[in-house]
């Protein structure tokens, strides 16, 4: 759409009469007058002539030139917005210039209009000098898109301070509704509503308006600059009945953020009890905000939590909070922190920068509960405390070109489980870390090489609590050099790579053998290769491009006798097609595996001819061990043990995806063992999602000897049981009012034949406000699991009421899409008429 900006039209020469009457084709003389206006405005202004066919720039002055916009300005500055022009239209008009002008027409003929504002009634009366209107009968006024009608207007053009009696409202930022015995315009931005009534649910035509949500105040204030409705003597009714009473209810016009108490929150908890959650936000700055959340457990007493959250150029982060005082759960008080903070340190906070456009940057990651029970007992904490393993660490980092140093400091807290123990992880303290890094560089005049080279010093220490005579604390020092190149052919490529693993250790306890320190050596050799195979290929009458892509990976590494050193930080690999195709059998730096290996593999992929889609892929891979792998992990207890891997031939992966239409898809990952004739691990799943707002998925997994589980998750709109489904509704707007969904997701374990966990409820959509009720199960333990019950009332461009389950189904429910999501912010235009 193109941008038409207007200039002022003239003042007609005083004294000139304007004493027009419109007695036949009323909107034919008043287009004529409009134009007539229009040319005396344009010959009177020197320097500016009527254009001639051609450019549209022709008798624009210099440096002006008239370009399209794709969007209409939706605010003027004040200096223009002063001088722009007024017009006016009717059936009939009279008056004086520089007078009162009376413009008159049926059924709310009479206009008049400015930027942004737009008054039409039976009869205007408009003063010229003043800028005063007043319209009675059928008047409409639109403000910036805010539309109000009545029998009754004065207003005051320029200012747009006035009075409107008995009128009805509809607002455009969040589509609000209402009415009132009279409201007072204060200004362009704010008004005050008296006797007031306030929804979001549509009015009905013809109808007396009761909607199935409203506010009721004595008086209501607007404030459009910080988007914000204020009921004085307030109470909220749903159908008709009073929910929530209030001396101020502060409400938002917007999504923008503002201080004051936010929905509170309501769930019925097997170990809580009642909790009543009343938040209460604090906008503190642009940059920075905190929020409260005071808990009232019937079963417990008060949890106090808060966050603070902050921004700033060079850094940010956030700080979480919670107390319980005395819980008679367990009888002590209860408390957790979590602060997250990055740093980019500069030279003027007195830190002085190895690089000009490198500046140090500082990582802090601090997690603390009161006691190995919180994360049980507080499953859903606001402060997200709840795994077992919790991380406190600092961290200073740098980088260069090819340089980067890492320095820092790592602990864990682990919450102990008498029914599932955890070996805490070794604490560091400290680290630190330097990496040279070359890519494509020249060794010999052949170029392409990238090499790197990675020194570590770490000192590793046991936690005192869970300390024991194996787990010894000490010293590591690390040394990885590594060089490859990557030959690449249009149908293939080959991949050299050789290694250097060295670690030094100085304990404080010695080793079993009795020496204080130790070292090892390991030197790794790999050629990673493959061939891709295209040709054009059809099934069941459709087109593809169909590839085949052999790989050969070999390795070698020779032997070497770590069964004494410490083990720190080195776990087994998890066996996958990303595994299989690596040289060390185990993740860190304590044990590097003796594999001597050659695996083999293939893949098959059927792609669109047209998009590149990859539509079905295929896959299978197995290792060959040429020698035995004996470097192994130490035993439970931290003593040398394990068993030697002597199969030759490893399990066979097996893998394939089908999503041959963009609604259906298909996985399937196996883990066979030839020799047994069995799956170890089986992983299958499917997903079907017609459209927006439906999806069903499903998926069984197998670990044999370990687990077993079947998980379905949905989210459907259950009016398609019993009516014509609707189709393709709009992301953030669901399907319409008047919808039922039914959503979950359910964890079934086969073994112990009970569900583990669950996440079931029903949604209705009725257009102005939606009802969630949702039950959940969370297993604590193999004897115990944590239930509770959630439900939410959410009044569409209001508030909700009720506990919140839409983070709980976000996170569950596998492409669960919120049913009320606003993408674009609305524009005046939008009810510009």
């Amino acid at each position: 759409m193109n941008r038409r900006t207007e200039p002022p039209v003239p003042a007609l020469a005083a004294g000139n009469p304007l004493e027009t009457r419109f007695a036949q084709a009323p909107v034919a003389r008043a287009v004529r007058v409009l134009l007539g206006w229009l040319a005396v405005g344009a010959l009177a202004v020197p320097g500016w002539a009527w254009a001639q066919p051609g450019d549209g720039n022709d008798a624009l002055p210099p440096g002006l030139r008239l370009q399209t916009s794709p969007l209409l300005q939706e605010n003027l500055p004040p200096a223009v917005d002063g001088q722009l022009p007024t017009f006016v239209s009717g059936d009939r008009l009279s008056g004086q210039t520089d007078g009162l002008l009376v413009i008159e027409g049926k059924e709310g003929g009479a206009e008049l209009r400015r930027h942004g504002t737009v008054i039409r009634a039976d009869r205007l009366e408009f003063d010229q000098g003043s800028s005063d209107a007043r319209a009675v009968g059928n008047v409409l006024i639109n403000r910036s898109g805010n539309r109000f009608e009545g029998p009754e207007l004065q207003i005051n053009v320029d200012t747009s301070r006035g009075t409107f009696v008995q009128p009805t409202f509809s607002l455009l930022n969040n589509g609000g509704q209402g009415d009132a015995s009279r409201i007072d315009f204060l200004d362009k931005d704010h008004m005050a509503a008296h006797d007031a009534r306030y929804s979001t649910c549509p009015r009905t035509p013809g109808q007396k308006w009761m909607p199935d949500w409203l506010v009721r105040a004595t008086r209501i204030d607007v404030d459009n600059i910080e988007e914000t409705g204020l009921a004085t003597g307030g109470v909220l009714e749903f159908q008709g009945i009073p929910i929530l009473g209030l001396p101020l209810l502060s409400f938002p016009l917007t999504d923008k953020r503002k201080s004051g108490v936010l929905p509170p929150t309501i769930n019925i908890d097997n170990i809580s009890g009642l909790e009543l959650t009343v938040p209460y936000y604090l906008n503190l700055a642009p940059n920075f905000d905190a929020t409260l959340y005071p808990t009232l457990m019937s079963k417990r007493g008060v949890d106090l939590g808060g966050e603070f959250r902050y921004l700033e150029p060079s850094y940010n982060g956030q700080v979480r909070a919670a107390f319980m005082p005395s819980d008679p759960l367990r009888g002590s008080n209860r408390w957790a922190y979590s602060v997250q903070h990055n740093h980019s340190l500069k030279e003027q906070a007195g830190v002085r920068s190895l690089g000009r456009h490198n500046p140090v940057g500082l990582r802090l990651n601090l997690n603390r509960v009161s006691d190995d029970n919180y994360w049980r007992d507080f499953p859903r904490s606001s402060t997200s405390l709840t795994t077992r393993l919790l991380a406190s660490e600092a961290v200073l980092n740098w980088g260069h070109g090819p340089w980067a140093v890492e320095a820092g400091a790592h602990q864990w807290q682990t919450l102990q489980d008498v029914d599932a123990p955890i070996t805490p992880p070794y604490n560091r303290l400290p680290s630190l870390a330097v990496r040279y890094a070359r890519n494509d560089a020249h060794i010999g005049g052949l170029g392409g090489w990238d090499w790197s080279v990675r020194t570590e010093m770490t000192r590793f220490q046991a936690d005192a609590v869970f300390a024991q005579s194996n787990r010894q604390n000490g010293t590591r020092a690390l040394g990885v050099a590594e060089i490859s190149r990557n030959w690449q052919a249009p149908g293939g490529y080959v991949k050299p790579r050789m290694q250097l693993h060295a670690a030094n250790y100085r304990l404080d306890t010695g080793l079993l053998a009795g020496s204080p320190s130790a070292s090892r050596v390991v030197p790794t050799v790999s050629v990673d290769s493959g061939l891709v195979f295209e040709r054009n290929a059809s099934f069941y009458g459709r087109s593809f491009i169909q590839t085949l892509e052999p790989r050969a990976f070999f390795t070698w590494t020779p032997q070497r006798d770590q069964s004494l050193l410490p083990n720190y930080d080195s776990a087994a690999n998890d066996f996958n097609f990303a595994s299989i195709y690596t040289e060390n059998a185990f993740g860190g730096n304590d044990r590097i595996s003796d594999t001597r290996a050659l695996t083999v593999g293939a893949s098959s992929r059927l792609l669109d001819p047209q998009t590149g889609a990859e539509l079905v892929r295929l896959g299978i891979a197995q290792r060959l061990l040429l020698r035995d792998q004996t470097v192994v992990l130490p035993n439970a207890v931290g003593l040398p043990g394990g068993d030697p891997q002597l199969e030759r031939l490893s399990d066979v992966l097996v893998g394939g995806r089908i999503q041959w239409d963009p609604r259906w898809s298909f996985d399937a990952n196996v883990q066979f063992n030839p020799k047994e004739r069995e799956s170890v691990r089986t992983t299958l799943s499917g997903r079907y999602t017609p459209s927006n707002y439906r999806v069903l998925s499903a998926a069984y997994r197998l670990q044999r000897g370990s687990s077993e589980q079947y998980d379905i998750g949905w989210q459907w709109p259950l009016n398609d049981l019993w009516s014509t489904p609707v189709r393709d509704g709009v992301p953030g707007r669901a399907l319409g009012a008047g919808q039922w969904y039914s959503v979950g997701r359910i964890n079934f374990s086969v073994p112990d034949r009970k569900i583990v966990d669950l996440v079931a409820g029903f949604e209705y959509d009725a257009g102005c406000w939606l009802g969630r009720v949702v039950v959940e199960r969370l297993q604590r333990s193999s004897a115990s699991a944590n239930q509770r019950i959630l439900f939410q009332l959410e009044f569409s461009g209001f508030s909700r009421i009720g506990s919140n389950p839409l983070k709980t189904l976000k996170e569950n429910v596998p492409r669960y899409q919120y049913l009320r999501e606003e993408i674009n912010p609305p524009s005046r235009f939008q009810q510009y008429d």
